[in-house]
Parts: C-alpha cells; structure tokens; sequence
C-alpha cells in the first residue's frame, strides 16, 4: 500500500489544469493504485491526481461504500441544488458551506480504456464535482461568494503559511 503524501494550497501543481491521459502503461496504473491506496486514508472522500503532484486527468473516490477511479473524466450530467459542508485536502483546517447540484455524473475511462461512468447524488454528487474542479486547476474555495468567503479568507490567513509541497521546501506564505 502506498499513501503518497499531499500537495497543499500554495502548490502551483494544483492551479494547473491535468492532462488528458493518453498513455496507458504501467506507470499509469501504479498511480491509479497510489489514488486508490491514499483515497482510503480514513476520513477522506476524494482525490484528484495534481493533488499528489501528478498532472494528469485522474482521480479516485471513497463515498459511502463506493470505491474506484476515473480518467480522462468529464461531468456530462448534473441537477438540481445540494448546499453543504465542504473541505479539500489540499485547504486543511478549512470548510464551508458550498452550494453544488444534487446530482452528478461523470464519464470517462478506465485503465483498460474502457469507458467508465460513476453517478451519485449528495456526498458522492459533491465528490465528483469537486474532484472533476481538481482536474481544471480549480478549488472549491474558489467558487464561494459572499460571508462564506469572507470567513474561509479569514481562516486561511488566520494561519499565516502552509507547508511547502511535499516533495521539499519550507514554509509558504498562503497569499
């Protein structure tokens, strides 16, 4: 098993959008293994590929019992509102209430290139959401407006620096 460590708010990695995956080796599937192996980690839903400084179209899932992947995803279907609580792993310490749809779904393939769609509503919904936002170099925290902003701000430079990325580095400043 292999828990590969995070990459935090501050990680250019994590601002630039994932590449199409287009080879289908065995590298590709060693880190589809490390997404499954990291996503496990109690506590944790989701997980997009930059997020672990690989800048490819991936991400694995762990909602309410339902474990996989996806590559290449793209959500091709949503509806309705769902406002909840919302936090990323790569923003610790922070969550706010972020209005998303109800239900997603999302499409894309597997590591045989097969094609692959996952559906869910709530939770599993955000999930795909948020994770999907991961791959086009965006965070949730981007997308919030008003007094939820304003307070995840005030969180976030509340705590003056982050870690540097995980593969070295001291400290950031957040802004």
């Amino acid at each position: 098993m292999t828990v590969r460590p995070l990459r935090l708010l501050g990680d250019p990695v994590l601002r630039t959008p994932c590449d199409l995956v287009t080879t289908f080796d065995a590298a590709l599937e060693a880190l589809v293994t490390d997404l499954l192996d990291t996503v496990q980690v109690p506590g944790r839903a989701g997980l997009a590929a930059n997020q672990i400084g690989t800048s490819l179209a991936a991400f694995s899932y762990n909602v309410e019992g339902r474990l996989g992947y996806v590559l290449n995803p793209r959500i091709v279907e949503t509806d309705g509102e769902y406002d909840g609580e919302e936090a990323c792993l790569s923003v610790p310490g922070v969550q706010a209430r972020r209005l998303r749809a109800a239900y997603a779904r999302v499409e894309g393939v597997d590591l045989r290139q097969r094609p692959v769609a996952v559906e869910g509503t709530g939770e599993l919904a955000r999930c795909l959401q948020h994770e999907t936002d991961h791959l086009r170099g965006e965070l949730y925290i981007d997308a919030l407006t008003g007094e939820r902003r304003r307070a995840a701000m005030r969180l976030l430079r509340s705590r003056a620096t982050i870690p540097g990325p995980a593969s070295g580095g001291g400290d950031r400043p957040l802004v």
